[in-house]
Order: structure tokens, then C-alpha cells, then sequence
């Protein structure tokens, strides 16, 4: 095997997700990778056969069939959680080290929630938790990684007592179908027609959401419980005895780009720069007072979480800060996702392509 040659596959190379994922790739440490752009037919309907690109260099997204995983090392489920369940296995069998981005094998037996982009972060060495037993791996939640790798900054330079955020979650999050309903009724509104509600079963377009309908097929509350479940692992995993994390997820009329109120009380009181001097450094970018805050559109195409520090009273030192965090979610989930790749590398055999 070529040095960093790999035989890589995504699944749902059509999703946002898998868009960006295949872009990322031709950025990273596989870039020299040779990549297959793949899809369900079921699911992805005419995506199959057109044109797409990894990086700089255009392919075609072909359909999935019974030899599409043959001598693939890694394989990412960038898709549906349906058509993840559907073939995992079939990769599996043919040997591939799996990365799932659908969040759909959480809970199988020999799959971890990883995110090993947090540990590297932070200068840790890769953890030794993965073994030869571990079949595939959760790339976790972007917003719990958002939550996490900020937690830890701080609380390895200041004891942190407690934290608490209020995440609000973009539609990209989940998927096209998302994207397209809330562009539908953003332009139905403006010209006075009914509304699409499939995928919200309630009014998203200019308003913001705690809870959506019944039938809404967006799990906001899942998601919720996503990001509290992932961060718990996350922080357990690289030896972090921090809080346990309080947390409210709501929606808003936002295609791209997760923003958070996040709410910390530390164990002593500190000024402003003491907080900004903890949360400095590889994957954080702090963002001065008298810049413009972070936002939704300052943060798409970029690789660190941005952060905002506010002490919450007048007094010169505090316990208590207010963060105003925003983070790209397809690229934070894309990079996770690569990072988890590298971290399965070591378990591949050597020598030769599977």
C-alpha cells in the first residue's frame, strides 16, 4: 500500500453531509485516497451517475450494489440512518473500518461514540480505548463536540462547577428534505400561500421552535438528548471529571451553522482573560469584545468554534460567564468524522490494500 493510499466509500455522497465530507477528504491526511462516491437508489433517487468531486477531482456518484464495498478500507455513512442499518453490515463482512455519521449503529454491540477531533485539541495522544473488537465507530454529534472541546478547555486551566447551553439547531442538521422546507415556506410566507410542514409539522420560517409538531419527522427532542449523551462521552472518555451538561435545544429559521448560549460557573472567580486565556488554542477561536460576535454566517467554512466571553456582572472577576459559541456543522461534523478515520487506521492491516 502506497503511503496514506487507502480505498475509501462514502455512503449518501449526495447528502449534505456527504458533500462536505468529500470535500474535507481531499483536504486531510487521505487526500491521496482513492474515494468512491456512492448512494442508495432508493433514497437518492437520479443522484446516481451525475458528476460530483472529491477534492478537486471529479467523479460520479454510483448506485449502491453487492460489490460496492469490495476491498474498501473505510466506508462513511453520510446518509439516511435507514440506509445506514441497511448496509453496515455488508461493509463490515468485507472488511471495511466503518464511520458512521448517521448516529443509526449507536448502541450496536462493538461501536464507540468517538471524537477523537476534541483530543487532538487539547494535545492528547490518540486514546488506546478503540481495539480489534471495535467493528465501527459514531463520528458524535458537531454540537456536542462544539460543547465539549470548550468544556475541557476551560477545565483543564479552571475548575468548572457547572454548564449550562441553549443550542440552537440549523436545518442542515437534518438533511436536504429540512433545507427545502424551510426554504418553501420562507417563500410561501412572503407570497402568502400554505405551507409544507412534512418535515416540521409547524411554521418554522421566521419563527424559533422548542418544541415542533407531532408528526414532524425533525426529532428535536432526540437530538437533544443526542448532544447530553454524546458530550457525557465524549468528556468520560478523554478523563475529563467535568459537570454533567444542562442543555436546551431549540430551532430556528437557520439553514446553516449551530450557535449556543452556553452558561459556565467556575470554582473560583477569574476575570474575562483568564477565561479567553483557558479556552486559547488549537480548534477555538476566541473572538475579541469589540469584534463583531460570532455568528451563524461568520462561522460557515470554518474549522474552529468561535467564542465569545461575557462576564455576567460589572464586577472586575467573576464565577460566572456567559459564551456566545457559533461553529460550522457540516464542516465541524466532516472533520470528526476524518478523525475518526485516522484514528481506525491503526487497527487496518498493513502492507497491502484490503
Amino acid at each position: 500500500m502506497a503511503q496514506g493510499m487507502y480505498r475509501i466509500a462514502i455512503v449518501g455522497a449526495s447528502s449534505l453531509a456527504g458533500k462536505e465530507l468529500a470535500d474535507e477528504l481531499g483536504e486531510s491526511l487521505l487526500a491521496a485516497s482513492d474515494v468512491s462516491l456512492l448512494d442508495d437508489e432508493e433514497v437518492a433517487g437520479e443522484t446516481a451517475g451525475q458528476v460530483a468531486s472529491v477534492g478537486d477531482e471529479a467523479t460520479v456518484i454510483h448506485t449502491l450494489d453487492e460489490a460496492s464495498f469490495e476491498r474498501m478500507d473505510f466506508v462513511f455513512l453520510a446518509g439516511t440512518a435507514e440506509t445506514a442499518r441497511r448496509h453496515w453490515e455488508a461493509a463490515r463482512m468485507a472488511g471495511a473500518s466503518i464511520v458512521d455519521m448517521t448516529y443509526a449503529l449507536e448502541g450496536e454491540p462493538g461501536v464507540a461514540v468517538r471524537a477523537p477531533l476534541v483530543r487532538a485539541a487539547m494535545g492528547r495522544k490518540t486514546s488506546e480505548a478503540l481495539d480489534f473488537a471495535t467493528v465501527a465507530v459514531v463520528a458524535a454529534a458537531p454540537a456536542a463536540v462544539m460543547l465539549a472541546l470548550v468544556a475541557e478547555r476551560i477545565a483543564a486551566r479552571i475548575p468548572l462547577r457547572s454548564i449550562a447551553a441553549t443550542i440552537f439547531e440549523p436545518a442542515s442538521e437534518h438533511g436536504r428534505e429540512a433545507m427545502d422546507e424551510l426554504h418553501q415556506q420562507t417563500v410561501n410566507l412572503l407570497s402568502f400561500q400554505s405551507l409544507p410542514r412534512e418535515q416540521y409539522d409547524a411554521q418554522l420560517a421566521f419563527n424559533v421552535l422548542a418544541a415542533l409538531g407531532e408528526a414532524a419527522k425533525v426529532d428535536l427532542p432526540g437530538a437533544a438528548a443526542r448532544i447530553l449523551r454524546h458530550f457525557a462521552l465524549i468528556t468520560a472518555s478523554n478523563g475529563m471529571a467535568l459537570p454533567p451538561l444542562e442543555a436546551q435545544v431549540v430551532h430556528g429559521p437557520v439553514f446553516h451553522g449551530y450557535v449556543a448560549s452556553v452558561l459556565v460557573e467556575l470554582e473560583q472567580e477569574v476575570g474575562v482573560e483568564a477565561v479567553e486565556a483557558a479556552l486559547t488554542g488549537e480548534g477555538i477561536d476566541v473572538v475579541a469584545a469589540q469584534s463583531d460576535p460570532p455568528s451563524n454566517l461568520s462561522a460557515a467554512g470554518q474549522e474552529d468554534v468561535m467564542v465569545l466571553v461575557r462576564a455576567t456582572g460589572s464586577a472586575a472577576t467573576s464565577r460566572r460567564f456567559w459564551l456566545w459559541l457559533a461553529a460550522d456543522n457540516l464542516k465541524l461534523g466532516a472533520l470528526n468524522a476524518i478523525a475518526c478515520a485516522n484514528e481506525l487506521k491503526r487497527l487496518r492491516p498493513r502492507g497491502s490494500v484490503q
